[in-house]
């Protein structure tokens, strides 16, 4: 049993993490950190954690700790990631990986020195879903892919995490928050990289120095062309579409751990196939999938190589929007 602990106990960690924890068989949580002495205080009291602390620092010197679990805001990721390395603790980091691809890299780096595992929580690489529809494009069921659509949308005013349009703390706005998990998903179905990137995006009031929604198009290197679109402005909704030479995969919610998927195989203008799917063991599965990297040298599938690889996409998409121009990607791994 691997023993986490988890810095930056918050909404999170809340409604996601621990429901995954209390479902996984390799996993635990031992630790938390909170800033706050109370609000630390009582979560551990109401999830039975043992060790409380208010630092990184504190909870990586903890020897009941095995895994670190960083779900902090953005600009925490850095320095939360390099203390467990330099405490030779294993590190999952919530994505956004970084502020821009150089963290990330440095993470990368650390982690390599110091003899650990560093893997970011791209939560839907564990979907049935999006493996199911993987398996489905790899078989030839819609032929050659040429466009892929991706939509991540969802409320983000009165949100819990104030934090979100302050620069200082977040990587970006719906871009960096959730089109992460789009790109991440769209370069695991279509097992390809995209080359060029072009984005534009749209501010309001409320957004701040971030922006509140954003169209970004991706070309790949066999030559899908994809779409992702974002905002904090709709409603909840992650439509995804892959659209092949014959026929096209269709989801309403195909990023969605709450309710069942109903993936469609469409040609000619009819659904002629319909396939009822879940995901809510997602957060279980990976956790335990890091977990098993740990103990039994299992691969992670999203190892630190693969987030510094989607940072290096976020950051070749804002520049597009500051510059207006297609952008090259430049990989760092």
């Amino acid at each position: 049993m691997v023993r986490y602990g988890i810095v930056g106990f918050g909404l999170h960690a809340v409604k996601r993490l621990m429901p995954g924890f209390a479902h996984a068989k390799l996993s635990t949580v031992s630790a938390l950190s909170r800033r706050s002495a109370e609000k630390a205080a009582a979560a551990a009291a109401e999830y039975s954690i043992r060790h409380v602390f208010q630092s990184t620092e504190e909870l990586c010197r903890c020897p009941e700790v095995d895994a670190v679990f960083v779900t902090s805001p953005d600009s925490f990721h850095l320095r939360d990631v390099l203390i467990a390395a330099e405490h030779k603790k294993h590190v999952l980091c919530e994505k956004p990986m970084a502020m821009n691809v150089n963290e990330a890299t440095q993470m990368v780096n650390a982690a390599r020195s110091a003899g650990v595992l560093l893997g970011v929580a791209h939560c839907f690489r564990f979907e049935q879903s999006l493996h199911r529809i993987r398996e489905r494009i790899s078989s030839g069921d819609i032929g050659q892919v040429v466009f892929a659509r991706a939509e991540f949308s969802y409320s983000g005013l009165q949100h819990q995490r104030t934090w979100l349009t302050d620069a200082s703390m977040a990587a970006g706005g719906p871009i960096a928050d959730v089109g992460v998990h789009c790109i991440d998903a769209l370069r695991f179905l279509l097992e390809d990289d995209p080359l060029t990137v072009q984005a534009i995006a749209h501010y309001d009031q409320a957004s701040g120095a971030v922006e509140a929604a954003a169209i970004v198009n991706l070309s790949f290197v066999r030559g899908t062309l994809a779409t992702v679109l974002v905002s904090t402005r709709a409603e909840y909704r992650t439509p995804l579409e892959i659209v092949g030479t014959n026929g096209t995969l269709r989801a309403e919610n195909a990023l969605n751990v709450d309710h069942p998927i109903q993936l469609k195989l469409v040609r000619g203008g009819q659904v002629v196939d319909t396939e009822d799917l879940r995901n809510e063991e997602v957060y279980a599965k990976q956790v335990d999938a890091f977990s098993a990297a740990i103990e039994l040298q299992a691969p992670f599938p999203v190892p630190g190589e693969e987030g510094a690889r989607n940072q290096a996409i976020l950051d070749a998409a804002y520049r597009s929007i500051r510059n207006g121009r297609t952008e090259s990607i430049q990989y760092p791994f």
